[in-house]
């Protein structure tokens, strides 16, 4: 029972962050007003705005498959900190009045990232042995 609910857990954790990173990218390929302020604000727009969609859509199918969680995991928590980073420091917490929606998603994607990263750690380690015995 309890391995049940483990993996029920992981799976609640990878889909939280998946469908918001997916649900977001909407705005960001269809150059919604919103999303061209935020990447206008943090001097990343279009090639920005654009890059980060596309790495939030391969962070979202990467957590999604088993073997790559981790990978996916990592990537998403990147890229959420960095998104932290710049509410922080350019665009601040409230968003053209969305009552820190987006800071609260980037918030939730890292923090279940972080989690998928110490619950799969041993995957990442694995990989990191593997690409350093190759000399990569």
């Amino acid at each position: 029972m309890s391995h049940n609910l483990a993996t029920i857990g992981i799976w609640l954790l990878k889909l939280l962050a998946a469908v918001i990173l997916l649900q977001t990218l909407f705005y960001k390929f269809t150059a919604a007003p919103e999303s061209v302020y935020v990447f206008s604000t943090i001097g990343m727009e279009p090639f920005g705005r654009i890059g980060i969609g596309v790495l939030e859509l391969l962070a979202s199918l990467l957590l999604l498959f088993p073997s790559t969680t981790a990978m996916g995991a990592l990537l998403a928590a990147g890229l959420m900190a960095s998104a932290i980073y710049f509410h922080v420091t350019k665009l601040g917490i409230v968003v053209q009045n969305d009552g820190g929606q987006l800071f609260i998603y980037a918030l939730l994607v890292l923090l279940s990232s972080l989690a998928l990263i110490i619950i799969r750690r041993n995957d990442l380690l694995e990989l990191f042995r593997f690409t350093s015995n190759q000399g990569l």
